[in-house]
């Protein structure tokens, strides 16, 4: 193929993911990286969110909830805390999961509590975001 670079997406489960493809798009710390073919090396902290990467002209979705990602030599490589393709995720128990977290925040209990319903919060969402079809 024409125009790709290969993307690697590893988590402490294992490979997620491994890919040739056109482009990606990453939550980065300081908002969204893109990254294309002969990128520059980069070596960038991720946050929470949905990865994107174009496969063939079509669009597909990773939820990550942090860690880096490498670009050298036409190879991006994202080591996540934790990664999800889009096609496994339970719609339902991220929906869940955000409700719970919604409610944790609500009653404002302790400090600790609110930073890991925080976290809660925002990694439901990117699951619910990655597993949700944009048009």
């Amino acid at each position: 193929m024409a125009g790709t670079f290969s993307l690697s997406i590893v988590s402490p489960e294992g490979d997620v993911l491994k890919e040739e493809v056109e482009f990606v798009v990453l939550p980065g710390g300081a908002g969204e990286l893109g990254i294309l073919p002969n990128h520059a090396p980069l070596i960038a902290g991720l946050d929470i969110g949905v990865l994107r990467y174009t496969l063939d002209g079509v669009i597909n979705r990773v939820a990550i909830a942090g860690g880096f990602v490498e670009v050298v030599d036409n190879s991006a490589i994202v080591l996540a805390d934790t990664a999800e393709l889009s096609q496994d995720i339970d719609l339902a128990r991220a929906v869940e999961a955000k409700e719970r977290a919604t409610k944790r925040l609500a009653s404002g209990t302790n400090e600790i509590d609110l930073r890991r319903a925080e976290f809660a919060l925002r990694r439901a969402s990117a699951r619910i975001d990655a597993s949700e079809v944009k048009k």
